[in-house]
């Protein structure tokens, strides 16, 4: 069996992965096209499979949001992320903000108040944070925005994670305290050779400028892809 064959893990067998620390978190660049600096990064998170080698998240997350185990390795993987920027902040890679992908199982009423415990035990400023929501989640509950914009007046960032492929409402877009909108690589891809991706990439690079919020194009991967 290998690590590219779909596997249907039990709950049972990621909870023993979190007991035995085989979960871990590699951080993918986010690079400022004008600068060509290193401007920030996405936590990612993988699994250290003991026989199966590194195991994409896409292999094992419906499990976990389904399973209950959400809340316990969301805090992990925030919690650890906000530690390694602490880290980096002592190497003095400023500025830099850290990425990291929120679940819609971990924001509630109280999803500020859980945050801000977080930074404090890991002695990180919030400036440096940057929490990624999916569309759906970021724009879909109108409820949750008190404590995402009580996070945002401590100088958390907000990014629309995966952008395009949600159902959002755009008029949530004046009221939402994001920052940041991500396109989903999926328009990304067919860059190259789809005007419609094109034409797509182009009207949402507008609109997030237009509102004054930053883009940022997941898998850009070519130099062809770059210079579109």
């Amino acid at each position: 069996m290998s690590a590219s064959q779909p596997i249907e893990w039990t709950v049972a067998q990621l909870a023993q992965a979190v007991e035995r620390g085989q979960l871990e978190l590699h951080y993918q660049p986010i690079v400022d096209l004008r600068s060509e600096q290193i401007v920030g990064a996405e936590a990612l998170l993988r699994w250290r499979h003991p026989t199966l080698g590194l195991l994409p998240p896409g292999q094992f997350l419906p499990v976990i949001e389904s399973s209950g185990l959400m809340p316990e390795i969301g805090a992990w993987v925030l919690g650890a992320a906000c530690r390694q920027m602490r880290d980096w902040r002592v190497l003095a890679w400023q500025p830099f903000r850290l990425a990291v992908n929120v679940s819609a199982s971990q924001v509630g009423p109280d999803f500020d108040k859980w945050v801000k415990g977080v930074l404090a035990d890991a002695g990180l400023p919030a400036a440096y944070l940057e929490i990624e929501l999916t569309e759906s989640v970021a724009f879909g509950d109108p409820a949750i925005f008190p404590a995402l914009e009580a996070l945002r007046q401590i100088g958390v960032r907000f990014a629309a994670d995966d952008f395009g492929t949600g159902y959002s409402c755009l008029q949530h877009l004046k009221c939402c305290p994001i920052s940041t909108l991500k396109i989903d690589q999926s328009f990304v891809a067919g860059l190259a050779n789809d005007h419609r991706d094109q034409t797509i990439v182009r009207t949402v690079i507008q609109l997030a400028h237009g509102l004054g919020m930053e883009v940022v194009a997941e898998g850009v991967e070519t130099s062809a892809s770059l210079d579109l």
